[in-house]
């Protein structure tokens, strides 16, 4: 059985009353994101599961987060992370089952939340039965649902794979077949209508179940260019996404017919909603995928490239509200996730990191629209070194070692400070990944009692977000003055800021109103002046 994280002695009340949500519930909520292999383990196995999520549901409600999006639980071929699939209509045996899912979704409705999954419509895993009926039979049906070209000396164009080398490989008898990601992750030919039809299938399959949504990985991908010509190659990839060099795989116009249809299905079911990952370098086309007849939101990654830098986060802040504004969607941030590395380290790492992770964190919950939080953020995990003989990725292993990959910010999460950090019944059981020497520091029982600690800042957060929709749901205007970035967001009922001091002296900030939240205690306040210490954020209602 999965051991339930204690709440003995804390306050369940966040001291401050949620308001209720003027409009509907993605627009503004914040998404805690459940790696679910690294999570809770329940079975001593050393991998996360289902009823080990189940069992730490009472954390998530007192966190005060709105929903958690689960990585991919479906039967797979271990080549991604999950991310290819086997079976999408069921749960993978080292997670649990159909029946262990459907608990979870009716466990987590009880304390407020839902649930939203993930869902893999560009490529499936090698070891799909689509896939396996094609390499027996050329001339079948399934072989029509992938990208085959005949035998040649060289591959059909020159399309390059994101985990690195050629996006082609062949098959026993000669032929070459498309993987814009790793082999064992063959992209499906959307251009066969039965492709279409079996994820409908598989969207109602899982609605029937009671989620609220799916968050939909490589949304812009699905279609490539039909003649499959080669891509430019004469342009360089932008550090936000995918851009020219990459126009003939990603992008192309018939994916926004897929979310139509998608959005058309989600409708009969109330309450739920489409989050697409769009990794393109145009904010602009990012943002036609939440058109009102589309997916419900389009992730913006912005902040997580952006530099610590004031006009940096400026631009990637007001850029994205701007381009989701003109097609009225809300904006969907994030700071980090389980592909890239975590904040504390990415900000300078140490105390330095930490405190840009912390402010940051307070800059994220004061934007208008939804966030979406990594598991562990809110404990201020940093990336993990990972030996290399432990490592999982296939970035690093097709790079062969020349990139790091993705297992740092991948690691159990520690939920208190003994042997195996909570992660597994009585810490016994060898972790799938290692766990760092020095994790139980981070530990949720360490920090959840402590005031001032990065999980109490962020609970209090969360709390302060509700308590003052103006937040959330109001209009933001963004400016810089040197160093000094501030978010002022205009409510019906009230205006509330958050200013960051991103340079290296304290900077001193006129405050008319109350200082709701600080990420540094060294934060002071007097006489209608802020004074905000290098690398910290300060929340303010305007009197």
């Amino acid at each position: 059985m999965a051991r339930r994280l204690s709440l003995a002695g804390l306050s369940t009340d966040p001291r401050v009353a949620p308001a209720p949500a003027p409009f509907p519930w993605w627009r503004s909520a914040v998404v805690y994101q459940v790696y679910l292999r690294s999570f809770a383990d329940s079975n001593g196995d050393g991998i996360g599961d289902l009823a080990g999520l189940r069992a730490r549901l009472p954390y998530l409600a007192w966190l005060g987060v709105d929903a958690l999006w689960i990585n991919p639980h479906y039967p797979s071929g271990g080549a991604d992370g999950g991310y290819d699939v086997v079976d999408y209509r069921a749960v993978d045996p080292d997670y649990g089952d159909v029946a262990d899912l459907e608990a979870l979704v009716d466990d987590a409705r009880r304390v407020g939340l839902r649930v939203v999954l993930d869902v893999v419509p560009n490529h499936t895993s090698d070891q799909h039965r689509w896939f396996q009926a094609a390499l027996a039979d050329p001339d079948c049906p399934e072989a029509g649902r992938y990208h085959f070209a005949p035998p040649s000396e060289e591959p059909p164009n020159n399309w390059q794979s994101l985990f690195g080398g050629p996006a082609w490989s062949r098959t026993p008898d000669g032929r070459w077949y498309l993987h814009l990601f790793a082999p064992e992750q063959p992209d499906l030919n959307w251009r066969d209508p039965e492709v279409a039809a079996d994820f409908e299938q598989t969207l109602r399959f899982w609605l029937d179940r009671g989620v609220s949504g799916f968050r939909v990985d490589v949304a812009y991908g699905l279609y490539k260019d039909a003649a499959l010509r080669d891509n430019p190659g004469f342009y360089a990839p932008t550090l936000f996404g995918h851009g020219p060099e990459q126009a003939m795989t990603w992008n192309q116009p018939e994916v926004h017919d897929v979310w139509r249809r998608w959005r058309s299905i989600c409708d009969e079911y109330p309450d739920t909603m489409l989050v697409g990952e769009v990794c393109l370098a145009d904010l602009d086309q990012v943002a036609l995928y939440s058109r009102p007849d589309e997916m419900h939101q389009a992730l913006s990654f912005r902040l997580l490239k952006s530099a610590w830098d004031p006009a940096s986060f400026a631009a990637a802040i007001s850029s994205a509200l701007d381009a989701f504004g003109t097609v009225g969607a809300p904006v969907s941030w994030v700071l980090g996730n389980h592909d890239k590395e975590r904040q504390v380290t990415r900000f300078g790492g140490g105390a330095l990191g930490r405190a840009r992770a912390r402010a940051a964190a307070l800059l994220m919950l004061a934007l208008p629209g939804s966030a979406y939080l990594y598991a562990g953020e809110e404990l201020g995990l940093p990336q993990a070194a990972v030996a290399d003989e432990a490592k999982r990725d296939p970035i690093f292993l097709r790079s062969g070692g020349a990139r790091a990959g993705r297992d740092g910010c991948r690691i159990p999460m520690p939920w208190n400070a003994t042997d195996g950090v909570g992660f597994s019944p009585d810490g016994a059981a060898e972790p799938w990944l290692p766990i760092p020497a020095d994790w139980g520091r981070y530990a949720v029982s360490r920090q959840a009692g402590r005031n001032g600690s990065t999980l109490q800042l962020y609970r209090r957060a969360l709390a302060l977000r509700k308590a003052h929709p103006a937040f959330a749901t109001g209009t933001a205007t963004v400016t810089t003055n040197g160093d000094v970035l501030t978010v002022r967001c205009a409510g019906e009922e009230e205006t509330v800021r958050c200013v960051v001091n991103m340079g290296a002296e304290t900077a001193l900030v006129s405050c008319s109103g109350t200082v709701l939240l600080s990420s540094s205690r060294r934060v002071h306040s007097a006489g209608g002046t802020v004074a905000l210490p290098p690398n910290s954020a300060v929340w303010l209602v305007e009197d």
